[in-house]
Protein backbone atom coordinates (compact mmCIF):
# COMPACT_ATOMS: atom_id res chain seq x y z
CA UNK A 1 0.00 0.00 0.00
CA UNK A 2 2.70 2.44 0.91
CA UNK A 3 4.51 1.90 -2.48
CA UNK A 4 1.26 2.60 -4.24
CA UNK A 5 0.54 5.48 -2.65
CA UNK A 6 3.97 6.72 -3.27
CA UNK A 7 3.49 6.47 -6.76
CA UNK A 8 -0.35 7.60 -7.23
CA UNK A 9 -0.03 10.61 -5.09
CA UNK A 10 2.12 12.59 -7.49
CA UNK A 11 0.40 11.70 -10.18
CA UNK A 12 -3.18 12.82 -8.73
CA UNK A 13 -1.67 16.34 -7.53
CA UNK A 14 -0.44 16.51 -11.31
CA UNK A 15 -4.16 15.92 -12.74
CA UNK A 16 -5.54 18.17 -10.27
CA UNK A 17 -3.53 21.03 -11.18
CA UNK A 18 -3.57 20.85 -15.07
CA UNK A 19 -7.10 20.34 -14.13
CA UNK A 20 -7.45 23.49 -11.99
CA UNK A 21 -5.38 25.36 -14.84
CA UNK A 22 -7.69 24.13 -18.09
CA UNK A 23 -10.72 25.67 -15.89
CA UNK A 24 -9.41 28.36 -14.67
CA UNK A 25 -8.38 29.61 -18.54
CA UNK A 26 -12.06 28.40 -19.88
CA UNK A 27 -13.99 30.79 -17.29
CA UNK A 28 -11.13 33.76 -17.84
CA UNK A 29 -12.13 33.54 -21.39
CA UNK A 30 -15.62 33.74 -20.83
CA UNK A 31 -15.92 36.07 -18.16
CA UNK A 32 -13.46 38.75 -19.88
CA UNK A 33 -12.21 40.45 -22.80
CA UNK A 34 -8.48 39.47 -24.10
CA UNK A 35 -6.52 42.41 -23.57
CA UNK A 36 -3.97 40.53 -25.42
CA UNK A 37 -2.23 43.11 -27.58
CA UNK A 38 -4.17 46.21 -27.49
CA UNK A 39 -1.68 48.33 -25.75
CA UNK A 40 0.85 47.56 -28.74
CA UNK A 41 -2.02 47.39 -31.76
CA UNK A 42 -3.37 51.25 -31.31
CA UNK A 43 -0.66 54.14 -32.89
CA UNK A 44 -0.28 55.74 -29.48
CA UNK A 45 -0.81 55.24 -25.65
CA UNK A 46 -3.72 57.83 -25.74
CA UNK A 47 -5.55 55.73 -28.34
CA UNK A 48 -4.40 52.77 -26.32
CA UNK A 49 -5.91 53.83 -23.45
CA UNK A 50 -9.42 54.53 -24.87
CA UNK A 51 -9.43 50.96 -26.41
CA UNK A 52 -8.63 49.82 -23.00
CA UNK A 53 -11.27 51.70 -20.67
CA UNK A 54 -14.07 50.90 -23.93
CA UNK A 55 -13.20 47.12 -23.88
CA UNK A 56 -12.85 46.20 -20.02
CA UNK A 57 -14.10 49.67 -17.82
CA UNK A 58 -16.48 48.78 -14.93
CA UNK A 59 -19.69 50.83 -16.15
CA UNK A 60 -20.39 51.99 -19.79
CA UNK A 61 -18.36 54.82 -20.71
CA UNK A 62 -19.07 58.40 -23.16
CA UNK A 63 -15.57 58.07 -24.57
CA UNK A 64 -16.50 60.94 -26.82
CA UNK A 65 -16.74 63.04 -24.31
CA UNK A 66 -13.47 62.06 -22.61
CA UNK A 67 -11.72 63.02 -25.67
CA UNK A 68 -13.77 66.17 -25.82
CA UNK A 69 -12.79 67.10 -22.61
CA UNK A 70 -9.22 66.10 -22.63
CA UNK A 71 -7.68 67.53 -25.61
CA UNK A 72 -8.50 71.51 -24.88
CA UNK A 73 -6.01 69.89 -21.74
CA UNK A 74 -3.36 68.66 -23.95
CA UNK A 75 -3.09 71.91 -26.29
CA UNK A 76 -2.34 73.59 -23.18
CA UNK A 77 0.79 72.27 -23.13
CA UNK A 78 1.60 74.14 -26.41
CA UNK A 79 0.99 77.95 -26.98
CA UNK A 80 -1.62 80.08 -25.81
CA UNK A 81 -3.46 80.52 -29.19
CA UNK A 82 -3.41 76.66 -30.54
CA UNK A 83 -7.07 75.94 -29.61
CA UNK A 84 -9.57 73.27 -30.37
CA UNK A 85 -13.12 74.21 -31.68
CA UNK A 86 -15.75 72.20 -31.43
CA UNK A 87 -18.53 70.75 -33.32
CA UNK A 88 -21.38 72.77 -31.39
CA UNK A 89 -19.38 75.91 -31.06
CA UNK A 90 -18.11 76.13 -35.33
CA UNK A 91 -21.15 77.87 -36.60
CA UNK A 92 -20.58 81.45 -34.10
CA UNK A 93 -16.48 81.19 -35.36
CA UNK A 94 -17.63 80.83 -38.88
CA UNK A 95 -19.52 83.91 -38.83
CA UNK A 96 -17.42 85.90 -37.25
CA UNK A 97 -14.74 85.21 -39.73
CA UNK A 98 -17.14 85.48 -42.50
CA UNK A 99 -18.50 88.49 -41.10
CA UNK A 100 -22.27 87.45 -40.60
CA UNK A 101 -24.58 85.66 -39.24
CA UNK A 102 -28.69 85.05 -39.91
CA UNK A 103 -30.97 87.09 -37.69
CA UNK A 104 -33.48 89.76 -37.31
CA UNK A 105 -31.31 92.67 -37.67
CA UNK A 106 -31.72 94.90 -34.19
CA UNK A 107 -28.85 95.61 -31.61
CA UNK A 108 -30.03 95.66 -28.48
CA UNK A 109 -29.49 96.33 -24.53
CA UNK A 110 -31.05 95.05 -21.94
CA UNK A 111 -31.73 97.70 -18.52
CA UNK A 112 -33.79 97.02 -15.91
CA UNK A 113 -34.92 93.58 -16.72
CA UNK A 114 -35.55 94.87 -20.50
CA UNK A 115 -34.66 94.06 -23.98
CA UNK A 116 -34.60 97.72 -25.34
CA UNK A 117 -33.95 98.02 -28.89
CA UNK A 118 -31.42 100.24 -29.39
CA UNK A 119 -30.48 100.34 -33.50
CA UNK A 120 -32.68 98.74 -36.36
CA UNK A 121 -30.26 97.95 -39.10
CA UNK A 122 -31.96 99.55 -42.33
CA UNK A 123 -33.21 97.36 -44.69
CA UNK A 124 -33.14 94.81 -42.62
CA UNK A 125 -35.64 91.92 -41.15
CA UNK A 126 -36.88 94.22 -38.71
CA UNK A 127 -36.97 97.00 -40.46
CA UNK A 128 -39.16 95.74 -43.31
CA UNK A 129 -41.73 94.43 -40.56
CA UNK A 130 -41.90 98.15 -38.57
CA UNK A 131 -39.46 97.57 -35.77
CA UNK A 132 -37.85 101.02 -34.48
CA UNK A 133 -35.33 102.03 -31.85
CA UNK A 134 -37.07 102.33 -28.71
CA UNK A 135 -39.23 99.43 -28.86
CA UNK A 136 -39.25 96.39 -25.98
CA UNK A 137 -38.85 93.25 -26.62
CA UNK A 138 -40.90 90.99 -24.06
CA UNK A 139 -41.84 87.62 -25.76
CA UNK A 140 -39.61 85.80 -28.65
CA UNK A 141 -41.86 82.78 -29.84
CA UNK A 142 -43.09 81.13 -26.37
CA UNK A 143 -40.38 82.97 -24.02
CA UNK A 144 -40.91 85.53 -21.43
CA UNK A 145 -37.91 87.15 -22.19
CA UNK A 146 -38.86 90.58 -19.99
CA UNK A 147 -38.82 90.68 -16.05
CA UNK A 148 -37.12 87.71 -15.62
CA UNK A 149 -33.27 88.66 -15.54
CA UNK A 150 -32.71 87.16 -18.87
CA UNK A 151 -28.83 87.71 -20.50
CA UNK A 152 -27.29 88.66 -23.54
CA UNK A 153 -26.78 85.20 -24.26
CA UNK A 154 -30.12 83.75 -24.14
CA UNK A 155 -31.60 86.52 -26.26
CA UNK A 156 -29.08 86.08 -28.91
CA UNK A 157 -29.40 82.38 -29.50
CA UNK A 158 -33.47 82.97 -29.20
CA UNK A 159 -33.02 85.98 -32.18
CA UNK A 160 -30.83 84.18 -34.33
CA UNK A 161 -31.38 81.19 -36.40
CA UNK A 162 -31.26 79.61 -40.01
CA UNK A 163 -31.47 82.20 -42.62
CA UNK A 164 -35.08 82.15 -43.94
CA UNK A 165 -36.51 80.63 -40.51
CA UNK A 166 -39.22 82.75 -38.96
CA UNK A 167 -40.06 83.56 -35.56
CA UNK A 168 -42.48 85.62 -33.42
CA UNK A 169 -41.37 88.68 -31.44
CA UNK A 170 -43.63 90.47 -28.91
CA UNK A 171 -43.29 94.09 -28.47
CA UNK A 172 -44.38 97.25 -25.71
CA UNK A 173 -44.22 100.39 -27.62
CA UNK A 174 -44.35 103.43 -26.10
CA UNK A 175 -47.56 104.88 -26.74
CA UNK A 176 -49.48 101.69 -27.45
CA UNK A 177 -51.42 100.34 -25.07
CA UNK A 178 -51.38 96.45 -26.38
CA UNK A 179 -48.21 94.28 -27.20
CA UNK A 180 -47.52 94.61 -30.35
CA UNK A 181 -46.36 91.09 -32.46
CA UNK A 182 -44.36 90.76 -35.50
CA UNK A 183 -43.50 87.99 -37.47
CA UNK A 184 -39.91 88.17 -38.61
CA UNK A 185 -38.26 86.25 -41.68
CA UNK A 186 -34.66 86.50 -40.27
CA UNK A 187 -32.07 87.04 -42.67
CA UNK A 188 -27.94 87.73 -43.56
CA UNK A 189 -27.12 90.34 -40.89
CA UNK A 190 -23.66 91.95 -41.34
CA UNK A 191 -21.34 92.03 -38.45
CA UNK A 192 -19.15 94.84 -39.27
CA UNK A 193 -15.48 95.41 -39.09
CA UNK A 194 -15.44 99.25 -39.24
CA UNK A 195 -17.08 100.71 -36.53
CA UNK A 196 -17.24 104.34 -38.36
CA UNK A 197 -15.10 106.69 -40.78
CA UNK A 198 -15.69 110.47 -40.93
CA UNK A 199 -14.03 113.49 -41.41
CA UNK A 200 -12.27 115.45 -38.46
CA UNK A 201 -11.50 118.48 -40.08
CA UNK A 202 -10.82 119.60 -43.91
CA UNK A 203 -7.81 117.73 -43.88
CA UNK A 204 -7.99 114.52 -41.04
CA UNK A 205 -10.11 111.92 -41.68
CA UNK A 206 -10.90 109.05 -38.60
CA UNK A 207 -11.49 105.37 -39.06
CA UNK A 208 -12.09 103.09 -36.42
CA UNK A 209 -11.35 98.97 -37.17
CA UNK A 210 -13.01 97.16 -34.15
CA UNK A 211 -12.16 93.49 -36.02
CA UNK A 212 -10.77 91.34 -39.06
CA UNK A 213 -12.86 89.21 -40.44
CA UNK A 214 -13.05 88.78 -44.12
CA UNK A 215 -15.25 91.44 -45.44
CA UNK A 216 -12.83 94.00 -43.46
CA UNK A 217 -10.73 94.82 -46.75
CA UNK A 218 -14.09 95.77 -48.41
CA UNK A 219 -15.53 97.73 -45.53
CA UNK A 220 -12.08 99.79 -44.78
CA UNK A 221 -11.88 100.57 -48.83
CA UNK A 222 -15.35 101.70 -48.75
CA UNK A 223 -14.77 103.86 -45.34
CA UNK A 224 -11.15 105.22 -47.07
CA UNK A 225 -12.63 106.39 -50.67
CA UNK A 226 -15.19 108.30 -48.71
CA UNK A 227 -12.67 110.22 -46.69
CA UNK A 228 -10.55 110.54 -49.58
CA UNK A 229 -13.28 112.44 -51.79
CA UNK A 230 -14.21 114.48 -48.83
CA UNK A 231 -10.41 115.64 -49.04
CA UNK A 232 -8.77 114.25 -46.34
CA UNK A 233 -4.85 114.22 -47.15
CA UNK A 234 -3.80 112.66 -43.94
CA UNK A 235 -5.85 109.75 -41.94
CA UNK A 236 -5.87 108.28 -38.64
CA UNK A 237 -6.59 104.61 -38.08
CA UNK A 238 -7.66 103.30 -34.63
CA UNK A 239 -6.99 100.17 -34.38
CA UNK A 240 -7.17 100.44 -30.50
CA UNK A 241 -8.37 96.99 -28.51
CA UNK A 242 -8.65 95.56 -32.01
CA UNK A 243 -8.24 91.47 -31.01
CA UNK A 244 -7.37 91.03 -34.78
CA UNK A 245 -8.64 87.98 -36.84
CA UNK A 246 -8.51 87.37 -40.46
CA UNK A 247 -4.58 87.61 -42.06
CA UNK A 248 -5.46 88.26 -45.60
CA UNK A 249 -7.67 91.18 -44.97
CA UNK A 250 -5.07 92.80 -42.83
CA UNK A 251 -2.42 92.11 -45.75
CA UNK A 252 -4.76 93.45 -48.23
CA UNK A 253 -5.17 96.73 -46.19
CA UNK A 254 -1.02 97.80 -46.12
CA UNK A 255 -0.82 96.90 -49.67
CA UNK A 256 -2.85 100.09 -50.15
CA UNK A 257 -0.70 102.29 -48.97
CA UNK A 258 2.68 100.61 -49.87
CA UNK A 259 4.83 101.24 -52.95
CA UNK A 260 5.46 97.73 -55.18
CA UNK A 261 8.06 95.87 -53.78
CA UNK A 262 7.74 97.29 -49.89
CA UNK A 263 7.77 94.32 -47.50
CA UNK A 264 4.96 93.82 -45.39
CA UNK A 265 5.60 90.38 -43.43
CA UNK A 266 7.17 87.11 -43.40
CA UNK A 267 6.25 84.00 -41.88
CA UNK A 268 8.10 80.84 -40.29
CA UNK A 269 7.63 77.98 -38.53
CA UNK A 270 9.95 74.62 -38.53
CA UNK A 271 7.64 72.61 -40.84
CA UNK A 272 6.72 76.05 -42.88
CA UNK A 273 8.99 77.33 -45.11
CA UNK A 274 9.51 81.16 -45.20
CA UNK A 275 6.81 83.08 -47.12
CA UNK A 276 7.42 86.87 -47.99
CA UNK A 277 4.92 89.48 -48.78
CA UNK A 278 5.54 92.25 -50.39
CA UNK A 279 3.15 95.62 -51.65
CA UNK A 280 2.11 95.18 -55.17
CA UNK A 281 1.59 97.99 -57.30
CA UNK A 282 -2.01 99.11 -56.11
CA UNK A 283 -0.71 101.94 -53.73
CA UNK A 284 -4.69 103.42 -53.70
CA UNK A 285 -3.32 105.87 -50.56
CA UNK A 286 0.38 106.18 -51.40
CA UNK A 287 -0.42 109.96 -50.90
CA UNK A 288 -2.40 110.23 -47.44
CA UNK A 289 -0.45 110.35 -44.49
CA UNK A 290 -1.01 107.45 -42.14
CA UNK A 291 -1.46 107.75 -37.96
CA UNK A 292 -2.53 104.55 -36.51
CA UNK A 293 -3.21 104.17 -32.90
CA UNK A 294 -2.76 100.78 -30.55
CA UNK A 295 -2.99 99.94 -26.94
CA UNK A 296 -2.24 97.03 -25.12
CA UNK A 297 -5.61 95.64 -26.12
CA UNK A 298 -4.02 95.50 -30.12
CA UNK A 299 -3.19 92.26 -31.50
CA UNK A 300 -2.08 90.14 -34.15
CA UNK A 301 -3.32 91.66 -37.38
CA UNK A 302 -3.14 95.15 -35.75
CA UNK A 303 0.31 94.50 -35.05
CA UNK A 304 0.96 93.33 -38.34
CA UNK A 305 -0.80 96.60 -40.00
CA UNK A 306 0.91 99.01 -36.86
CA UNK A 307 4.46 96.93 -37.67
CA UNK A 308 3.93 97.42 -41.70
CA UNK A 309 3.58 101.28 -40.84
CA UNK A 310 6.34 101.84 -38.63
CA UNK A 311 9.06 99.62 -39.77
CA UNK A 312 8.80 100.95 -43.88
CA UNK A 313 8.30 104.30 -41.88
CA UNK A 314 5.01 104.77 -43.71
CA UNK A 315 3.48 106.26 -40.79
CA UNK A 316 3.41 106.93 -36.97
CA UNK A 317 2.08 104.87 -34.50
CA UNK A 318 0.32 106.49 -31.23
CA UNK A 319 -1.10 105.16 -27.88
CA UNK A 320 0.58 102.64 -25.86
CA UNK A 321 2.69 98.73 -26.36
CA UNK A 322 0.35 96.68 -28.31
CA UNK A 323 -0.83 92.80 -26.53
CA UNK A 324 2.29 90.61 -28.53
CA UNK A 325 0.91 88.03 -30.39
CA UNK A 326 3.34 87.06 -33.35
CA UNK A 327 1.90 83.67 -33.90
CA UNK A 328 0.19 82.52 -37.28
CA UNK A 329 -2.89 79.63 -36.89
CA UNK A 330 -4.07 77.66 -39.81
CA UNK A 331 -7.38 76.33 -38.97
CA UNK A 332 -7.69 72.68 -39.93
CA UNK A 333 -11.32 70.64 -40.05
CA UNK A 334 -11.79 67.46 -38.35
CA UNK A 335 -14.50 64.53 -39.58
CA UNK A 336 -17.20 65.49 -36.85
CA UNK A 337 -17.28 68.96 -37.75
CA UNK A 338 -14.60 70.35 -35.24
CA UNK A 339 -11.64 72.03 -36.09
CA UNK A 340 -7.95 72.48 -34.77
CA UNK A 341 -6.66 75.95 -34.40
CA UNK A 342 -2.93 74.55 -34.90
CA UNK A 343 -0.10 77.55 -34.63
CA UNK A 344 2.11 76.89 -37.31
CA UNK A 345 4.33 79.61 -38.33
CA UNK A 346 5.56 82.92 -36.57
CA UNK A 347 4.98 86.39 -38.27
CA UNK A 348 7.71 88.84 -38.62
CA UNK A 349 7.65 92.80 -39.24
CA UNK A 350 9.36 94.18 -42.50
CA UNK A 351 12.70 95.11 -39.97
CA UNK A 352 12.92 91.41 -38.67
CA UNK A 353 10.90 91.94 -35.68
CA UNK A 354 9.19 89.34 -33.84
CA UNK A 355 6.65 90.86 -31.21
CA UNK A 356 5.23 87.54 -29.54
CA UNK A 357 5.43 87.95 -25.79
CA UNK A 358 6.89 85.34 -24.16
CA UNK A 359 4.24 82.09 -22.91
CA UNK A 360 7.47 80.02 -21.36
CA UNK A 361 5.41 80.24 -17.93
CA UNK A 362 2.52 78.78 -18.90
CA UNK A 363 -0.76 80.08 -20.91
CA UNK A 364 -2.48 82.07 -17.76
CA UNK A 365 0.87 83.96 -17.01
CA UNK A 366 0.90 84.75 -20.71
CA UNK A 367 -2.51 86.21 -20.73
CA UNK A 368 -1.95 87.95 -17.55
CA UNK A 369 0.75 90.22 -18.17
CA UNK A 370 -1.25 93.05 -19.24
CA UNK A 371 -1.81 92.89 -15.68
CA UNK A 372 2.12 92.76 -15.29
CA UNK A 373 2.18 95.91 -17.13
CA UNK A 374 0.00 97.65 -14.97
CA UNK A 375 1.42 96.69 -11.84
CA UNK A 376 4.53 97.85 -12.93
CA UNK A 377 3.48 101.04 -13.87
CA UNK A 378 3.80 100.98 -18.15
CA UNK A 379 0.88 102.33 -18.72
CA UNK A 380 1.30 105.63 -17.68
CA UNK A 381 5.11 105.96 -17.65
CA UNK A 382 7.32 105.14 -21.24
CA UNK A 383 10.24 105.32 -19.48
CA UNK A 384 8.85 101.85 -17.05
CA UNK A 385 9.53 100.06 -20.32
CA UNK A 386 12.95 98.46 -21.05
CA UNK A 387 13.70 96.66 -23.75
CA UNK A 388 17.00 94.33 -24.41
CA UNK A 389 19.99 95.42 -27.02
CA UNK A 390 19.11 91.79 -28.47
CA UNK A 391 16.30 92.69 -29.39
CA UNK A 392 16.78 96.17 -31.44
CA UNK A 393 16.25 96.29 -35.29
CA UNK A 394 16.13 99.47 -37.58
CA UNK A 395 13.12 100.72 -39.78
CA UNK A 396 14.15 101.78 -43.33
CA UNK A 397 15.20 104.99 -42.34
CA UNK A 398 17.31 103.70 -39.52
CA UNK A 399 14.78 104.56 -36.60
CA UNK A 400 15.30 102.31 -33.26
CA UNK A 401 12.06 99.96 -32.98
CA UNK A 402 12.38 96.74 -30.91
CA UNK A 403 11.01 93.40 -30.78
CA UNK A 404 9.34 91.21 -28.32
CA UNK A 405 6.26 92.12 -26.35
CA UNK A 406 4.43 93.88 -28.94
CA UNK A 407 4.82 97.32 -30.85
CA UNK A 408 6.45 99.94 -29.04
CA UNK A 409 4.59 103.50 -30.37
CA UNK A 410 6.57 106.30 -31.48
CA UNK A 411 4.61 108.21 -29.94
CA UNK A 412 3.23 107.02 -25.77
CA UNK A 413 0.49 108.36 -24.35
CA UNK A 414 -0.31 107.37 -20.98
CA UNK A 415 -3.52 105.75 -19.75
CA UNK A 416 -5.93 108.90 -18.90
CA UNK A 417 -6.71 109.04 -15.44
CA UNK A 418 -7.76 112.80 -15.10
CA UNK A 419 -10.98 113.19 -14.20
CA UNK A 420 -11.46 109.94 -11.83
CA UNK A 421 -13.03 110.68 -8.59
CA UNK A 422 -15.14 108.28 -6.31
CA UNK A 423 -18.50 110.04 -7.78
CA UNK A 424 -17.65 108.92 -10.86
CA UNK A 425 -17.23 105.95 -9.73
CA UNK A 426 -20.04 104.77 -8.49
CA UNK A 427 -21.59 106.30 -11.54
CA UNK A 428 -19.65 103.81 -13.62
CA UNK A 429 -19.97 101.02 -11.25
CA UNK A 430 -24.23 101.19 -11.59
CA UNK A 431 -23.63 101.62 -15.33
CA UNK A 432 -26.37 105.30 -15.10
CA UNK A 433 -24.54 107.03 -18.02
CA UNK A 434 -25.39 104.35 -20.22
CA UNK A 435 -28.77 103.79 -18.37
CA UNK A 436 -29.28 107.43 -18.81
CA UNK A 437 -28.61 107.83 -22.01
CA UNK A 438 -31.06 105.44 -23.38
CA UNK A 439 -33.74 106.98 -21.34
CA UNK A 440 -33.17 110.29 -22.91
CA UNK A 441 -33.14 109.57 -26.42
CA UNK A 442 -35.65 107.21 -26.26
CA UNK A 443 -38.31 110.53 -24.55
CA UNK A 444 -36.60 113.03 -26.98
CA UNK A 445 -36.69 110.53 -29.97
CA UNK A 446 -38.40 112.81 -32.16
CA UNK A 447 -37.04 116.25 -31.68
CA UNK A 448 -33.60 113.87 -31.62
CA UNK A 449 -33.93 112.26 -34.69
CA UNK A 450 -34.43 115.78 -36.66
CA UNK A 451 -30.64 116.89 -36.33
CA UNK A 452 -28.36 115.31 -38.92
CA UNK A 453 -24.95 116.38 -36.74
CA UNK A 454 -23.83 114.90 -33.67
CA UNK A 455 -22.85 119.07 -33.07
CA UNK A 456 -26.62 119.82 -33.95
CA UNK A 457 -27.77 117.15 -30.95
CA UNK A 458 -25.05 117.84 -28.38
CA UNK A 459 -26.07 121.70 -28.30
CA UNK A 460 -29.70 120.66 -28.15
CA UNK A 461 -28.81 118.94 -24.87
CA UNK A 462 -26.50 121.33 -23.16
CA UNK A 463 -29.60 124.53 -24.29
CA UNK A 464 -31.92 122.03 -22.35
CA UNK A 465 -29.65 121.06 -19.38
CA UNK A 466 -28.97 117.56 -19.35
CA UNK A 467 -26.56 117.14 -17.49
CA UNK A 468 -28.33 118.49 -14.14
CA UNK A 469 -31.04 115.79 -15.68
CA UNK A 470 -28.41 113.55 -15.56
CA UNK A 471 -27.36 114.23 -11.70
CA UNK A 472 -31.09 114.24 -10.44
CA UNK A 473 -31.17 110.90 -12.27
CA UNK A 474 -28.28 109.79 -10.22
CA UNK A 475 -29.50 110.68 -7.10
CA UNK A 476 -33.03 108.96 -7.58
CA UNK A 477 -30.71 106.06 -8.41
CA UNK A 478 -28.54 105.83 -5.04
CA UNK A 479 -25.64 108.68 -5.81
CA UNK A 480 -26.28 111.89 -4.18
CA UNK A 481 -25.01 114.68 -5.86
CA UNK A 482 -20.83 115.68 -4.82
CA UNK A 483 -19.84 119.13 -5.60
CA UNK A 484 -16.27 117.96 -5.78
CA UNK A 485 -16.83 114.97 -8.05
CA UNK A 486 -18.12 117.19 -10.04
CA UNK A 487 -15.34 119.62 -10.40
CA UNK A 488 -13.10 116.45 -11.50
CA UNK A 489 -15.65 114.55 -13.21
CA UNK A 490 -18.14 116.83 -14.63
CA UNK A 491 -16.68 117.25 -17.93
CA UNK A 492 -16.26 113.37 -18.52
CA UNK A 493 -19.56 113.02 -17.08
CA UNK A 494 -21.46 115.36 -19.24
CA UNK A 495 -19.30 114.11 -23.00
CA UNK A 496 -20.22 110.55 -22.31
CA UNK A 497 -23.38 111.30 -21.41
CA UNK A 498 -24.07 113.06 -24.72
CA UNK A 499 -22.05 110.99 -26.79
CA UNK A 500 -24.05 107.71 -25.71
CA UNK A 501 -27.39 109.67 -26.22
CA UNK A 502 -25.80 110.73 -29.72
CA UNK A 503 -25.26 106.68 -30.47
CA UNK A 504 -28.29 105.67 -29.86
CA UNK A 505 -29.84 108.52 -31.93
CA UNK A 506 -27.27 108.52 -35.04
CA UNK A 507 -24.93 105.61 -34.25
CA UNK A 508 -21.66 105.26 -34.60
CA UNK A 509 -21.05 108.25 -36.62
CA UNK A 510 -23.19 110.44 -33.69
CA UNK A 511 -20.79 108.90 -30.76
CA UNK A 512 -16.96 109.28 -31.98
CA UNK A 513 -17.15 113.09 -33.01
CA UNK A 514 -18.21 113.74 -29.47
CA UNK A 515 -16.41 111.18 -27.01
CA UNK A 516 -13.00 112.72 -29.56
CA UNK A 517 -12.90 115.34 -26.63
CA UNK A 518 -12.09 113.47 -23.86
CA UNK A 519 -10.22 110.72 -25.80
CA UNK A 520 -6.19 111.43 -25.50
CA UNK A 521 -4.78 109.54 -27.66
CA UNK A 522 -6.96 110.83 -30.14
CA UNK A 523 -5.93 114.19 -29.41
CA UNK A 524 -2.58 113.85 -29.28
CA UNK A 525 -3.00 111.53 -33.03
CA UNK A 526 -4.48 114.87 -34.63
CA UNK A 527 -1.51 117.02 -32.82
CA UNK A 528 0.74 114.67 -34.46
CA UNK A 529 -0.61 115.20 -37.54
CA UNK A 530 -0.68 118.67 -37.52
CA UNK A 531 3.01 118.54 -37.10
CA UNK A 532 3.43 116.14 -40.39
CA UNK A 533 5.62 117.69 -42.32
CA UNK A 534 7.97 118.67 -39.21
CA UNK A 535 8.14 114.71 -38.83
CA UNK A 536 8.54 114.40 -42.37
CA UNK A 537 11.81 116.31 -42.79
CA UNK A 538 13.30 115.30 -39.26
CA UNK A 539 12.93 111.30 -40.97
CA UNK A 540 14.06 112.46 -44.26
CA UNK A 541 17.39 114.39 -43.12
CA UNK A 542 18.60 112.22 -39.85
CA UNK A 543 17.68 108.71 -40.37
CA UNK A 544 19.27 107.75 -36.75
CA UNK A 545 16.65 110.21 -34.93
CA UNK A 546 14.24 107.95 -33.23
CA UNK A 547 10.56 110.05 -32.66
CA UNK A 548 10.03 107.95 -29.49
CA UNK A 549 7.82 109.87 -26.73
Amino acid sequence: MNKKTTILLPVLIAIAVAAGILIGNIMSRNAAPSYHGVGFSQPNKISAILDLVNRGYVDSVNTSEIVESTIPEILKNLDPHTSYIPARDMNEVQEEMSGNFSGIGVQFSIQEDTVRVIEVIPEGPSSRVGVLPGDRIVTVDDSLIAGVKVHNNTVMSLLRGEKNSKVRVGIVRSGYADELEFEITRGDIPLYSVDVSYMIDDHTGFIKISRFSNATYREFMEGMLKLKEAGAEKVIIDLRSNPGGALVGVLQMVDEFLEKGEPILYTEGLHQQRKTYNASAKATFSDIGVYVMIDEFSASASEIFAGAMQDNDRGFVIGRRSFGKGLVQEQIPLMDGSALRLTVARFYTPSGRCIQSSYEDGNDEYYDHIYERFHNMEQLVADSIHFVDSLRYETKGGRVVYGGGGIMPDFFVPVDTTGNSEYFNQIYRKGLIYSFAYAYADSHREELSKFTSAGELENFMDQHNAMNEFIAYAEEKGVKRDAEGLKISGKVINTQMKAYVARNIMGEEGFYPIIKQIDKTLLRAIEVSQQNLMVQNVVATDSVVSVLQ
